[in-house]
């Protein structure tokens, strides 16, 4: 079982910050910026690659839910998901880091 299922089933603490039926949102253990969330399904899915276009859209409208909780819809943020070895991706469970609380900057100069 991986360490994002373990989260759901209340192995392993978190501090939840929005949790529903389908989705969870928690905070990083080793976050990168002021405002450092993960989201993920509670049901297993590998990664982005394989996620049913239904489970995004659902995703899509808990994210929007958990920026206007965290009162960061004006200020703005980022959201991303790693994708396979080459992606990033440490955590074969699907997520989506939720980045603000200050500029998060530029992914890639020129």
């Amino acid at each position: 079982m991986c360490i994002f299922c373990k989260i759901v089933n209340g192995e392993i603490p978190n501090k939840t910050l929005l949790e529903d039926d389908d989705f969870l949102a928690f905070e990083d253990i080793n976050p990168s910026r002021k405002i450092h969330a993960l989201v993920i399904p509670k049901q297993h899915i590998s990664s982005f690659d394989v996620m049913p276009p239904k489970v995004m859209g659902e995703m899509t409208a808990f994210i929007q839910k958990l920026a206007s909780k965290l009162e960061i819809k004006d200020s703005g943020y980022r959201v991303i998901s790693n994708i396979g070895e080459h992606g990033g991706q440490e955590v074969k469970h699907l997520h989506f880091h939720i980045l603000a609380g200050e500029y998060v900057g530029k992914l890639v100069s020129n």
